[in-house]
């Protein structure tokens, strides 16, 4: 496993994490889960990011239950803050990041996050009252760190122009092989700023591994056969996705890799992300995405698949 640095803190993370959207204490068995978190620290995975929305908190049980009994120097945890835990408790009001960071520490069961983030921006809430509220979170000692995921980049620089607040460390996007939206704009900004890319779906919800064939039938034991996890990977299917995907197998083979990690490497060839975020619902999974660490890839392979795709990526 290697490490990078975390944006302008302190922190040390696994090239590699381990995530807990749509799998962790809703779709994935207790005990393959528990597996799963296991076989990441084996490895050398130290950086698990959850959320607070993750089955309504059942995610963060998992966690606090799976990591109990290790020692709370020995990983970096991160939470977030922002979706609907209620028909009244949403949103990054001050009062309800105060609340909800509470709530998200006793289901981790710990005294503090490594890294609290803003899940999305909200509009109906004043930018500087966001900003002060995760202040008070930080100097309370209940984050160490604040960060945000899928910020536009105008707020993001508004959020980076305020005097007397804590600084952002991290930024959440979408990032991968077919959707490279955040190379745009907010890559560049948060590059200049201290602050490092932790990405989400750097296997576009497992299509870049390559299992989905066109016109076939999903594999049963799969995420998009999977009746509450399969919800979100729809505009992934569609064919011509698909067929592109599959040429890049050939590409993967020549560099001596599964298509995962060459998916993988590829999202980590950009300075400016400090770690991929890997869903697994089995150890092997773990295993496999972890070897993406160690991978050098000629660069001349990664133009060839930025060719194959280029045609049928979703820009947003």
């Amino acid at each position: 496993m290697k490490y990078r640095q975390l944006g302008a803190s302190e922190l040390s993370v696994s090239v590699i994490s381990l995530g807990s959207w749509l799998t962790y204490g809703v779709g994935v068995e207790a005990d393959k889960a528990r597996a799963c978190v296991e076989q990441a620290f084996e490895v050398g995975i130290n950086f698990i990011d959850t959320a607070n929305v993750y089955g309504r908190g059942a995610a963060e049980t998992f966690l606090g239950e799976a990591l109990a009994g290790r020692k709370r120097d020995s990983y970096v945890l991160a939470t977030k803050v922002f979706f609907p835990m209620s028909d009244t408790d949403k949103g990054l009001s001050r009062a309800q990041i105060l609340k909800q960071i509470d709530a998200s520490l006793k289901r981790l069961r710990t005294d503090y996050v490594d890294l609290y983030q803003c899940h999305r921006y909200d509009a109906d809430t004043p930018l500087e009252e966001t900003m002060e509220a995760l202040s008070e979170v930080v100097r309370a000692g209940k984050a160490r760190y604040i960060g945000f995921s899928e910020w536009g980049p105008d707020h993001i620089a508004a959020a980076f122009a305020l005097p007397g607040v804590e600084r952002f460390v991290s930024s959440q996007p979408q990032y991968s092989l077919l959707w490279r939206r955040p190379e745009q704009k907010v890559i560049p900004l948060c590059a200049a700023n201290g602050v490092s890319q932790i990405v989400w779906s750097p296997l576009a919800q497992g299509v870049l591994t390559g299992k989905y064939a066109p016109g076939a039938k999903p594999p049963a034991d799969s995420r998009a056969a999977h009746e509450s996890m399969g919800a979100m990977i729809g505009r992934w299917m569609e064919p011509d996705v698909l067929e592109a995907v599959q040429k890049l197998k050939p590409i993967a083979a020549r560099a001596g890799c599964s298509l995962a990690q060459f998916s993988l490497a590829w999202v980590l060839r950009e300075p400016n992300v400090a770690s991929a975020i890997v869903g697994a619902s089995r150890p092997s999974q773990v295993d496999d995405n972890a070897a993406a660490a160690d991978l050098e890839i000629d660069p001349a392979l990664f133009a060839e698949a930025e060719a194959i795709v280029g045609a049928v990526q979703r820009a947003g």
